[in-house]
């Protein structure tokens, strides 16, 4: 055994040596790594190392006050310990860590760039030949392992922790969860409208229910029933229950009758289509968003564009990374006499206002028409403008 392990090794060695290296340059020259060196290591270790920094800091003393102002529901409501923490905490830090996320990329830069400042670090790698723009390599790349990050959390992660979140808040905390709607109209197929007079989503039932079907714009077909409920053990979508029922079938002047008690039968809608309440669109991951915008508009919905602003805005706060890096970088790699008082508190101020643009460019889209799209991205298109001017005033 250990002489065939000696004649594998030895044969090894050999192809090793005779591997046409100087054919394989190109892969030196692509690989992405081998443009990365130690003075790159080095700040990309600094700016990630404080950015899970800041996070850790500002989070949790953002759950210090959170625990003092909901501790007094949580007692009234008696809510369990493992709840608490588990449900809530567990869910609430990663979703506000995302959130504020651009603040703490800005607050990171700021602090380690201006550091190295302070020391004359960055005055010797300038004073070496390295210009600004080689300089903002690494801050890049640590920009975009933050940005995917970012965007693979808001996407897939934290969407589903929310969903255990809001059901917590509505248990314990605020109690406002909406489980219920009457006279809801939709289409649910091509010439197929749905009507329920009142919904409970608890029981995930209906009462009231009739379903049309039109052809030419004619109705051929009527299912009235007393009670329609949804039902959650099978194993396909949308299979609903309907007791009491009644078809009326028309065929030109004739009419055709079928009642019963029970029915099963398949019908294009899904409770989540018929409850709607306040923040629902962050418990969708973005594939799911996609697949519900899609549905909605073919039902000719109107009531999709948060959930449209949601799904762009993912994307579009995660490009905040490379915006607010440049700026911070810019801002912060000049030594200046009496500290960076003043350049940290205006780099602080266009962070909290990229957030405050944020929510007050998705609240025009809902309201005021704008489009979706173009709400999500005007905070990123007007603060490129601020980054450009503020790398052209760095020092070179």
């Amino acid at each position: 055994m250990n002489k065939r392990l000696k004649q594998m090794m030895i044969t090894m060695r050999r192809l090793w040596r005779n591997i046409p290296w100087q054919r394989l340059e190109w892969l030196k020259r692509y690989n992405p790594f081998s443009h990365v060196k130690r003075m790159d290591w080095y700040i990309i270790n600094k700016f990630i190392g404080t950015y899970f920094y800041s996070i850790i800091l500002i989070i949790s003393i953002s759950i210090v006050f959170d625990i003092n102002e909901n501790l007094a529901k949580f007692t009234t409501n008696n809510a369990p310990l493992r709840a608490i923490v588990f449900d809530y905490y567990v869910n609430f830090v990663p979703y506000f860590s995302n959130l504020f996320s651009p603040l703490f990329v800005f607050i990171a830069v700021i602090f380690f760039t201006s550091k190295l400042a302070g020391n004359s670090e960055i005055i010797a790698m300038l004073a070496c030949g390295m210009s600004f723009k080689r300089l903002m390599r690494p801050y890049l790349i640590s920009a975009a392992i933050i940005a995917v990050l970012n965007f693979y959390l808001g996407a897939y992660i934290i969407p589903k922790g929310t969903v255990v979140r809001h059901d917590f808040e509505a248990l314990y905390k605020n109690n406002t969860k909406n489980t219920s709607a009457s006279n809801i109209q939709l289409m649910v197929d091509k010439g197929t409208v749905a009507y329920i007079s009142q919904y409970d989503d608890i029981r995930k039932t209906g009462y009231g229910f009739a379903l049309y079907k039109f052809e030419n714009k004619k109705m051929v077909s009527q299912l009235n029933a007393n009670v329609i409920q949804y039902d959650t053990i099978s194993d396909s979508r949308y299979h609903w229950k309907a007791r009491n029922y009644k078809i009326r079938t028309l065929k030109g002047m004739r009419e055709q009758i079928t009642t019963g008690v029970e029915l099963d039968t398949m019908i294009q809608m899904e409770p989540m289509d018929l409850v709607f309440s306040k923040g629902q669109q962050e418990t969708f991951t973005s594939p799911e968003l996609l697949r519900y915008i899609s549905k909605q508009q073919q039902r000719g919905s109107s009531n999709v564009v948060q959930y449209e602003v949601e799904y762009h805005k993912r994307i579009a706060s995660s490009f905040a990374s490379f915006i607010l890096t440049i700026i911070g970088l810019s801002l912060s790699s000049r030594k200046r006499k009496g500290g960076m008082g003043m350049y940290l508190g205006i780099g602080l101020a266009l962070s909290f206002t990229y957030i405050l643009l944020q929510t007050v460019s998705a609240t025009f889209a809902i309201n005021a028409g704008t489009p979706p799209m173009l709400a999500a991205w005007i905070p990123n298109i007007l603060y490129a403008f601020v980054a450009y001017y503020c790398y052209k005033q760095a020092p070179n």
